[in-house]
């Protein structure tokens, strides 16, 4: 016979560090070749003229300049158009 009540399991004890997304350079700061601008999960926002899209979708600066975000509708597979915001360094 036992002589230890049963514990159960729990289920909420998983716990992970924030990733750090979000902007890391605003419109109108100087930027050089290689910052990371963007950090994000997905493509929220897309890579214009003067940056890259790396792998896991941060978007970086290829050359030295300004930081510039603009709107544009983006179309997707389907034909509709969506709002995104565009990264540009000039």
């Amino acid at each position: 016979m036992s002589h230890v009540k049963a514990g159960g399991s729990a289920k909420n004890v998983k716990n992970s560090p924030g990733q750090r997304l979000g902007v890391k350079r605003f419109g109108g700061q100087s930027v050089r070749t290689g910052e990371v601008l963007i950090r994000q999960t997905g493509s929220t926002k897309i890579a214009g003229p003067g940056t890259f899209m790396s792998r896991d979708y941060t978007i970086h600066a290829s050359q030295d300049g300004i930081v510039s975000f603009k709107k544009v509708s983006k179309s997707r597979f389907t034909g509709k158009t969506e709002p995104r915001t565009q990264v540009a360094v000039q």
